[in-house]
C-alpha cells in the first residue's frame, strides 16, 4: 500500500490553492423540461436554481402521467435525494444519477428532488449540510406558496417526505435529519430517512477496514484522503461529521429520529461502522430497518443493475 496513490485512483490532481482538478468528465443528460412528451417517455424532469450565490441547484422528477384515485389526482411521496461521490465527485445531471432518479420516480412512483450540493474540497463540511437544509427549506416554501413550483405544489404529498442518500449522500441525510429535529418544518412531515451504504468513519480502524484495506474500489488510503478533503481544516476523523458514533450529543439526538432504513454490503470496508450505527439506533429506540447483504461492495449499484434494482425495491417497500 506504500506505493498506492489515492489521487491516481480517484483521477484527481491536488492544486496549491486548495482545490482539485477532476480529470474525468462523466456523461451527462439534460432535463426534459416542460415540453411535449417523447414516445415512450415515462418521467419528466426540470432544473431549478436553489441558491445562485452558492451555485447550487436541484433537478425535479415526476412521472409523466400522475396516477389518480376516483378521477382525482393522487399526491405522491416526495423524495429528496443526495448522490454519492466521496464528497468530491459527480453531479445530479451525470447520466448514472439522472437515470437512477428516473427509475425511482417511475417505479415508486414519487416526486424526486435531486440536490446538486457543493463539492469538497472547494467547499468543506458542513457546507453540504447547509445545502441540504436549503433544499429542505425550499420544499417547505413551495408547500405554502400558492405560486410555488407547480410540480411540487400540485403533486407532492407533504405528509410523506423522505430524505434519501447514498454513501456521502447518506452522511448528508443523517446529519440533516438530526439538524431538522430542532426546526419547525410544517407543513412537511419527514416520513423516514434512507441511508444507503452510509459513509462514516473514525480514527480507530475497524476489523472490516483492516480486512479490506486494499479493496479494489474503496481502499483505506482513498477513504482517508476523501475525509482529509472534506472535513473542516484542523479536524480529524473523530469529528462528529465523520464519526457520529463517538459524539454523545449526536447519540442523544438520535433518540428523536423517526423511521430509518439502512442498506449495506459485506464487501464494503465500512460495513462494521454501518452495523454499529444500526445497533446504536436500535439502542436509542429508533425504528430502524436494516438491509445488509453479505455479498457486494461499496457502490455496487453503479456497475450491477440487478443490485441497483434490489436497492430500489428496498426503498420502495420502505416508502410505500
Amino acid at each position: 500500500m506504500s506505493k498506492f496513490d489515492p489521487y491516481e485512483h480517484l483521477k484527481i490532481l491536488n492544486n496549491e490553492d486548495g482545490t482539485i482538478t477532476r480529470l474525468v468528465q462523466f456523461p451527462q443528460k439534460p432535463a426534459t423540461g416542460d415540453g411535449e412528451l417523447l414516445p415512450g417517455q415515462t418521467v419528466v424532469s426540470k432544473d431549478v436554481t436553489l441558491d445562485a450565490t452558492k451555485n447550487t441547484w436541484i433537478r425535479i422528477y415526476r412521472p409523466a402521467k400522475i396516477p389518480s384515485n376516483d378521477s382525482k389526482i393522487a399526491r405522491l411521496p416526495l423524495v429528496i435525494y443526495f448522490h454519492a461521490g466521496g464528497w468530491i465527485l459527480f453531479n445530479v445531471n451525470d447520466m448514472m444519477n439522472h437515470d437512477a432518479m428516473n427509475k425511482l420516480s417511475e417505479e415508486i412512483p414519487a416526486i424526486a428532488v435531486s440536490v446538486n450540493y457543493r463539492l469538497a474540497p472547494e467547499t468543506r463540511l458542513p457546507g453540504q449540510y447547509e445545502d441540504a437544509m436549503d433544499a429542505l427549506n425550499w420544499v417547505k416554501k413551495q408547500a405554502t406558496d400558492p405560486n410555488g413550483e407547480p410540480w411540487i405544489t400540485q403533486y407532492a404529498d407533504f405528509s410523506r417526505v423522505f430524505l434519501y442518500g447514498t454513501s456521502c449522500g447518506a452522511n448528508i441525510v443523517l446529519n440533516t435529519a438530526l439538524r431538522v429535529l430542532d426546526q419547525d418544518l410544517s407543513p412537511l412531515t419527514i416520513g423516514g430517512i434512507i441511508l444507503n451504504q452510509p459513509f462514516i468513519g473514525g480514527k480507530k480502524r475497524t476489523k472490516s477496514e483492516l480486512k479490506m484495506a486494499a479493496d479494489m474500489f474503496f481502499p483505506l488510503p482513498v477513504i482517508d484522503l476523501l475525509w482529509e478533503l472534506a472535513l473542516p481544516k484542523g479536524t480529524d476523523r473523530d469529528h462528529r461529521f465523520c464519526n457520529p458514533l463517538g459524539d454523545e450529543q449526536v447519540k442523544q439526538k438520535m433518540k428523536r429520529l423517526g423511521r430509518c432504513l439502512v442498506i449495506g454490503f459485506g464487501g464494503d470496508p465500512l460495513i462494521d461502522r454501518q452495523q454499529d450505527l444500526v445497533q446504536l439506533m436500535v439502542m436509542q429506540g429508533v425504528m430502524v430497518e436494516a438491509r445488509f447483504d453479505d455479498v457486494g461492495f461499496h457502490g455496487i449499484e453503479m456497475i450491477d443493475p440487478r443490485r441497483a434494482s434490489a436497492i430500489l425495491n428496498f426503498v420502495k417497500e420502505f416508502i410505500i
